[in-house]
């Protein structure tokens, strides 16, 4: 707050109503807009009174000045405050105007439309969470990750069929692929005695993956700051997919200022999420070294790194030079998201790629294609 001037913080001070006496917003405020809004959102209720209760139930504010529900205010305010900041603002919002009971309540999160946003703010508010609540925050969870899951799984098997992969269903309808026996199973209640025939209502498929020779190792290391949680939603479906083909041996690790090996719980997203701890500092350089120790084969490893490269460009470009000397294939994702919108540090993100790593901001879609073709060569 301190890189704002004295009108500036005024502003955020008294909010909308010191606009007369003020006057308009400096249109080189930065994000202070942002930050208004933000505090708006909670704090204008104050006058509000009984009348913005129905926000506390997850819906939007009053007027269009005000378009944040819950959720996104939640994941706003983490991209925006410092740590101290968040704490009180989310105490003050639990607390002082109950406002945060469609993430803290399981018959709110019962009702509640699944989306990333949610899961977002279910894994920042889940510390508050009791037992029978966080029952209904996995169930919520769940739900979001499997439809991920289906998309990103139906994508990967169809860029890389060639080989039956048998613990796995397809919708793709090739006859070559016909699981024939599940087939049978699935289809028995359809037999007709008198014509003594098998009526085939669903017919069944493997799903088929390439394979690449040797197996290639995968190592997901993710940043788990503040800002990092719908990249962290999608890096633990991608490692879940990826730790189910026969063609990989896949790793998540995640780190803030301590680096945490997430690996026996990358076949269960949901549990591997819930264990994610957001927020605190990073030193990615630290990961890098906990990373680089896990590699087996380094020509046919690939870090998948997904980081805002806020950190210290000097170190970082140190142990990136290191891997890729050894062999190892970098790829520094700067956002992992359908939209590609996240901030990151540009500077230190290129100080990166010059010292031999990809970096790209890239969709979860992307990034697979990008992975098999990586295998395939």
């Amino acid at each position: 707050m301190s890189t704002y001037d004295a009108e500036t913080r005024w502003r955020l001070i008294l909010g909308p109503a010191g606009n007369d006496g003020l006057g308009a917003t400096d249109a080189g405020a930065g994000n202070a807009d942002d930050l208004e809004r933000t505090l708006a959102w909670l704090y204008d209720r104050e006058a509000d009174g009984e009348a913005s209760r129905s926000i506390a139930r997850g819906g939007p504010a009053n007027g269009p000045e005000h378009p944040l529900d819950v959720p996104e205010w939640l994941n706003k305010i983490h991209e925006l405050f410092p740590k101290e900041a968040i704490e009180r603002l989310e105490s003050d919002a639990l607390h002082r105007y109950g406002i945060l009971d469609v993430v803290t309540r399981k018959e709110a999160l019962e009702n509640v439309t699944p989306s990333l946003s949610l899961v977002e703010a279910i894994l920042r508010c889940k510390s508050r969470m009791d037992a029978h609540v966080l029952d209904a925050a996995r169930a919520v969870v769940n739900k979001v990750v499997e439809d991920l899951k289906k998309r990103l799984c139906d994508e990967i098997e169809h860029r890389l069929g060639a080989t039956p992969f048998r613990h796995r269903r397809s919708r793709f309808r090739v006859a070559r692929n016909l699981d024939a026996l599940r087939t049978i199973r699935r289809n028995l209640q359809h037999w007709d005695p008198d014509k003594r025939r098998l009526v085939i209502e669903r017919p069944e498929f493997f799903a088929r993956v390439r394979r690449f020779g040797p197996r290639y190792q995968v190592i997901v290391l993710v940043d788990q700051s503040g800002s990092m949680a719908r990249n962290i939603i999608h890096a633990a479906v991608v490692a879940s997919i990826l730790w189910k083909l026969p063609s990989t041996r896949s790793h998540l690790v995640v780190y803030d200022t301590e680096v945490v090996d997430l690996t026996p719980y990358v076949d269960d997203p949901v549990e591997l999420l819930m264990r994610v701890q957001l927020g605190g500092g990073t030193d990615g350089a630290k990961a890098l070294q906990y990373a680089a120790e896990l590699v087996d084969v380094p020509h046919r490893t690939v870090l998948l790194w997904i980081t805002d490269f806020e950190d210290h460009a000097d170190k970082l470009v140190r142990e990136v030079t290191a891997l890729v000397g050894e062999g190892v294939t970098v790829f520094g994702a700067a956002s992992l998201d359908d939209q590609v919108c996240g901030a990151y540090d540009h500077g230190v993100a290129q100080a990166v790629a010059d010292a031999g790593a990809h970096v790209a901001a890239t969709t979860p879609s992307k990034l697979v294609g990008w992975l098999v073709e990586k295998m395939r060569r």
